[in-house]
């Protein structure tokens, strides 16, 4: 299957996310990992077995890394891709180094179930393995403010990028 348009969007979400990750990154949700790649430094962690995945674990909830051991955990187009998504954020913020930072980006609700279905026929990953329960289309940037607020994180930043469509927050670990 031939994906090109979602190649290319991947890319650009990819290179925004990079330049907000600084040390060693853990990318949840990582699919192929292209932004550990690009980055160089880190991880990328996964439920399912993507060409390119780190490690594939059972919940990122629980993942196997130490306290403090990352400067930036990302979740690319992922969260709401996340059941659990309340208790990944927690986990992240676990792994994180004091000061360290967490990186999402997620477009909204109405416009992701109008683009899934318009790209169903070139989606690999519609195809392999479709919506799960709890799954949601996209998420508002008030909800992902407040999973990360919930979580713990602070100081929120937001920038509209990819035509203004998508947002990209960033949070910190505040104590």
């Amino acid at each position: 299957m031939n994906d090109r348009l979602g190649t290319l969007l991947a890319a650009w979400r990819h290179r925004m996310a990079a330049r907000f990750v600084r040390g060693r990154l853990l990318d949840i949700g990582c699919g192929a990992n292209q932004l550990v790649d690009l980055h160089g430094n880190g991880v990328g962690v996964d439920v399912h077995q993507w060409e390119g995945v780190d490690l594939v674990v059972e919940n990122t909830a629980h993942l196997p890394f130490h306290d403090g051991e990352f400067d930036t955990v990302t979740v690319i187009a992922a969260l709401n891709h996340i059941p659990n998504r309340k208790d990944v954020l927690k986990e992240a913020y676990r792994v994180l180094a004091d000061g360290g930072r967490v990186v999402v980006t997620m477009i909204p609700p109405t416009l992701s179930a109008w683009w899934h279905w318009v790209r169903r026929p070139w989606d690999a990953d519609q195809h392999e393995r479709g919506m799960k329960e709890g799954e949601v289309y996209g998420m508002t940037v008030k909800e992902v403010d407040t999973l990360l607020m919930d979580a713990g994180f602070g100081n929120l930043r937001h920038q509209r990028f990819m035509l203004g469509i998508n947002c990209l927050t960033v949070a910190e670990k505040t104590e």
